[in-house]
């Protein structure tokens, strides 16, 4: 089937065939068609099989029927470069219409974004807490929404946005038409569709969690010290357009940039808290091709779209099963092959299990290189830390260094006053507090009092004196 028969506009066509594509993906085959009709739709497929056009196109030829200034579509996405490639994309498919769009999400300065609203726009691609601040200051409406399209709806789970997707499907009409689309379907999103889409035509082109077919996949079993150095050798001896790593935080991230560049490897990180501007130039260097190495966190997985993107290696093993399959769906795109690299050392062993369990595929191992796994001991996991209904005895919270410590018979921590201790005590006649003071010519305690002079007291007969 060709793209000029699913009875797509010429301003769209001619920009998607311009961009390269002639024949649908199968997402794309069986969603368009029905999405032209307005019907809502429930899309299950992979990263890398064209659900962004799948949804982008039917919507600008929709939107295209009308000249308006409200906004009449929203795409909800959950990282801030998904967003910006999903723009990306809708500025090439759009570029021969008069269809405008404005991008939304944290972590920039928020001014441009109100001004590019309020010169009007037919689309919103936004992520879900700084839409939801726009809307709370009452800089975007979202009342006439016409089409609504929530990508990757399984990664909003994962990173905890599913209650701000909910305040914002609440803010929007009951009349409208949905696209839902998701890579995996986990039982919480499967009840938010319930809700969300009205008799939804669902398609599913390739099994939820499943891996594509044309990306080669191989596991070696390393020793966590030398996950570097056979990366290196892997990198240095093999013929590597691109790649990029995955690390499962961000002081791995740095770590392993910094090794990468004194080995004289150009080399680009991302993560959280690198600035918005500076992931952005370092993802712009190495889909031009300056760099040849981009070291990511997981907040990358979904949001890179390479086609020509050859390697992907996970460096850890992410903890996620599910977020190995949106890893190496960042290869072998758009029909292209595509290779993904796997290091795993002893700690790592039950993580690769989950995955293999999750895909249904046993991933093949490379069992001859220069850094076999030696150590086959665990490393201990830490217990946790046992709670005790027993009170908790003085000696805890009282320090030979803090001799003013003691506790009282509820546990509490209080404090006793010592000679160089400042007290407060309660004035009996004027209820006020006053601080205590020592007389400077005697040793004899003396309390400021306006109304009575300080008078030493004598200790009567049988008693103690102070």
């Amino acid at each position: 089937m060709k793209f000029n028969t699913l009875d797509i506009n010429e301003s769209i066509l001619k920009a998607v065939e311009e961009k390269g594509y002639s024949e649908p993906t199968p997402i794309q085959e069986k969603a368009i068609p029905h999405a032209l009709l307005g019907k809502d739709i429930l899309g299950c497929a992979q990263t890398g099989t064209g659900k962004t056009a799948a949804f982008l196109i039917p919507t600008i030829q929709r939107l295209k029927k009308h000249d308006a200034t409200k906004i009449r579509s929203l795409i909800l996405t959950p990282t801030r470069e998904l967003a910006i490639q999903i723009e990306e994309n809708f500025v090439e498919y759009a570029k021969y219409t008069n269809i405008k769009s404005a991008i939304i999400f944290g972590g920039v300065p928020q001014k441009p974004q109100e001004k590019a609203i309020r010169q009007g726009v037919d689309i919103v691609v936004a992520t879900p807490g700084r839409l939801l601040d726009l809307i709370n200051q009452k800089l975007i409406d979202i009342k006439e929404i016409e089409v609504f399209i929530l990508d990757e709806a399984d990664r909003m789970l994962d990173m905890g946005f599913l209650f701000d997707v909910k305040k914002i499907i609440a803010l929007l009409p009951t009349k409208k038409q949905t696209l839902f689309f998701s890579a995996t379907m986990p039982k919480e999103i499967k009840e938010l569709t319930k809700t969300l889409l009205h008799e939804p035509v669902i398609i599913e082109v390739t099994p939820p969690s499943s891996t594509v077919d044309n990306i080669t996949q191989s596991l070696y079993y390393v020793d966590k010290p030398n996950k570097k150095n056979l990366l290196l050798d892997i990198l240095k001896n093999n013929k590597i357009d691109s790649a990029l790593i995955f690390t499962r935080t961000k002081n791995n991230a740095n770590r392993l940039g910094k090794f990468l560049d004194a080995a004289h490897i150009k080399v680009g990180i991302i993560h959280g808290n690198k600035t918005q501007s500076a992931r952005q130039i370092a993802l712009t260097k190495f889909k031009k091709g300056d760099i040849k190495v981009l070291v990511a966190t997981d907040i990358a997985a979904r949001g890179i779209d390479i086609n020509e993107l050859s390697y992907v290696f996970n460096y850890d093993i992410p903890t996620d099963a599910e977020a190995y399959v949106h890893r190496i769906g960042r290869t072998g795109r758009a029909g292209n092959n595509g290779i993904s690299i796997s290091f795993a050392d002893i700690d790592e062993l039950d993580l690769v299990k989950s995955i293999q369990k999750l895909i249904r595929l046993e991933i093949p191992v490379v069992k001859e290189h220069k850094f076999p796994m030696l150590n086959t001991i665990p490393t201990p996991k830490k217990k946790p830390k046992s709670s005790s209904n027993k009170p908790k005895s003085t000696k805890s919270y009282a320090s030979k260094s803090n001799k003013d410590s003691k506790v009282s018979k509820d546990g509490k921590q209080s404090k006793v006053v010592g000679e160089n201790k400042k007290k407060n005590f309660k004035d009996s006649k004027k209820g006020e507090y006053k601080p205590y003071q020592k007389n400077a010519k005697s040793s004899s305690k003396s309390y400021s009092n306006k109304s009575k002079p300080t008078q030493q007291r004598t200790p009567k007969q049988g008693t103690r004196g102070r």
